[in-house]
């Protein structure tokens, strides 16, 4: 994790848009690999989190199957980092103190997207928008219950460095299980 913290914090002075954005990769039910991009809001050693509406795709794909990959690309620094492991749900408190830091539209948008799910014209998007401004005029927008953090626990993390000539330096580290000591190795480009 400090080797993690240490190339995410050169990347966050580096990369000319967002250092969190990172592809997260899922399943569904048929085992059809999904990927989309998303943010990363905190890491330690517990583990990478993020969120979303769980009634969407992904949420759907991490609790039933409650493991994922990640993948940031620093191209700004020539790195990636990649992840696997198991998923879970954060605690509710968590999750209610990072939907408090969010920009109010982005709130109210939570509420208003059906993420996900078929939207019959951008018009239908915009009425919701209006319906839960209105709804929430006054006072602070609370968390919808459907919206949620997941954090990805790392079973093995490999970090990437672009060389020359495609002679790139890969490391992973490695564990069995959460709460078994990593194993260090260094791999052929």
């Amino acid at each position: 994790m400090r080797l993690f913290a240490a190339w995410f914090e050169q990347a966050a002075r580096s990369e000319p848009r967002d250092p969190t954005a990172m592809s997260l990769a899922t399943v569904d039910a048929d085992g059809l690999p999904n990927v989309r991009m998303v943010l990363m809001k905190g890491f330690g050693e517990a583990g990478f989190v993020f969120y979303t509406n769980v009634d969407s795709q992904k949420g759907h794909e991490l609790d039933r199957e409650q493991k994922a990959a990640l993948l940031f690309h620093w191209k700004s620094v020539n790195r990636q980092v990649r992840l696997r492991g198991p998923v879970e749900r954060i605690e509710d408190a968590e999750a209610d103190a990072y939907f408090a830091t969010r920009p109010r539209l982005t709130q109210i948008g939570a509420w208003a997207s059906k993420q996900s799910a078929p939207l019959e014209s951008r018009h239908a998007f915009e009425k919701a928008m209006a319906y839960y401004t209105a709804k929430f005029a006054l006072g602070t927008v609370p968390r919808p219950p459907n919206w949620t953090g997941y954090r990805l626990r790392p079973l093995l993390i490999e970090f990437w460095q672009e060389r020359p000539f495609r002679l790139h330096d890969r490391l992973e580290f490695r564990r069995e299980a959460l709460d078994a000591p990593w194993r260090k190795a260094r791999l052929y480009p």
